[in-house]
């Protein structure tokens, strides 16, 4: 697919970045990629390219064709009692939770669980500030995608001063040790940071506005994200600059097209996993048991849901 510049400004300089595991002799090697490094967001966004929207016949097919390789990953993952953390992080409205849908929607909930926490209790803001992440972490054999993480630290307790100044930068200084000794036990660790422009954000939150069944996706703190765009930017750039390093970098998703988020972020995840096709064999259903002798109970000893459709 062509590429397309991204909404938020980036400088062109290429780092190498890689996702790291244990290493395993059966083959499911670690394997290198390349992330952009990005540098300061502008208070005046510049111009995107336009292009029309990606059309379903190109997208559905494509999307089927991802879902089926997915499903051969998760079966490697099972097989080979892999551990994948997937974090995404990103703007309001960035299109996260539609890449995350999309993820999971032809995956078992056994093997990849999706993670999104609420604000934390009284009681785990006394715990060290990880505590409640790593109850979420995988066992073998999982993958769990975590809707927002550890990051909000860097992020929205940053801009609204949910925490102190000292937290901050014990956040900066601890998160990359945090990530090495998950990567260290074992675990895949990949970063994502979806990317969105001013106007198409203010363009999605008008449309969650405007919609009764979305509106619940817009909260209070949504609200004040949109005035304090310049802060967010800073936090994220302070950010980036302290966590964005060779083991565990992010991976910026250019999100102003949500159909191309998905498929592009999906089909970089595949890219980053090595994996082989475990994909079970065709089943042959047995003759199903003979009824003989039984007697089913009257239909009006039931109680049915009404047919009002």
């Amino acid at each position: 697919m062509a590429k397309k510049t991204p909404p938020e400004k980036r400088s062109a300089s290429k780092r190498p970045g890689s996702v790291t595991g244990k290493d395993r002799s059966n083959g499911s090697a670690r394997r290198s990629s390349k992330a952009s490094a990005p540098s300061a967001e502008p208070l005046v966004e510049p111009p995107v390219e336009e292009r029309a929207g990606l059309k379903n016949k190109v997208y559905l097919p494509e999307l089927a064709r991802l879902q089926i390789e997915l499903v051969k990953l998760q079966e490697w993952i099972r097989h080979e009692g892999l551990k994948v953390v997937v974090v995404f992080e990103g703007r309001d409205a960035a299109g996260k939770g539609g890449v995350i849908k999309t993820i999971t929607q032809s995956l078992s909930p056994r093997v990849c669980r999706v993670v999104a926490l609420t604000a934390p209790t009284e009681r785990e803001k006394t715990q060290w500030y990880f505590q409640r992440y790593v109850a979420h972490l995988p066992a073998a054999g999982e993958m769990v995608l975590f809707d927002r993480s550890w990051y909000n630290r860097a992020g929205v307790e940053r801009v609204m001063g949910f925490c102190t100044e000292e937290e901050y930068r014990e956040f900066l200084r601890s998160g990359p040790e945090f990530e090495r000794m998950l990567m260290r036990s074992g675990i895949i660790l990949v970063k994502y940071w979806f990317s969105v422009s001013d106007a198409e954000q203010e363009s999605r939150f008008q449309a969650r506005i405007n919609d009764p069944t979305k509106r619940w996706k817009l909260s209070p703190m949504d609200v004040v994200s949109r005035s304090r765009w310049l802060d967010y930017s800073k936090a994220k750039d302070e950010m980036f600059a302290h966590t964005d390093f060779k083991q565990a970098p992010w991976y910026v998703v250019n999100a102003d097209d949500k159909k191309r988020a998905r498929l592009n972020c999906i089909t970089h995840l595949l890219s980053l996993i090595p994996y082989e096709d475990l994909t079970p064999e065709a089943i042959e259903l047995p003759p199903r048991q003979s009824d003989t002798g039984y007697v089913r109970p009257p239909m009006t000893d039931q109680t049915f849901v009404p047919e009002v459709h």
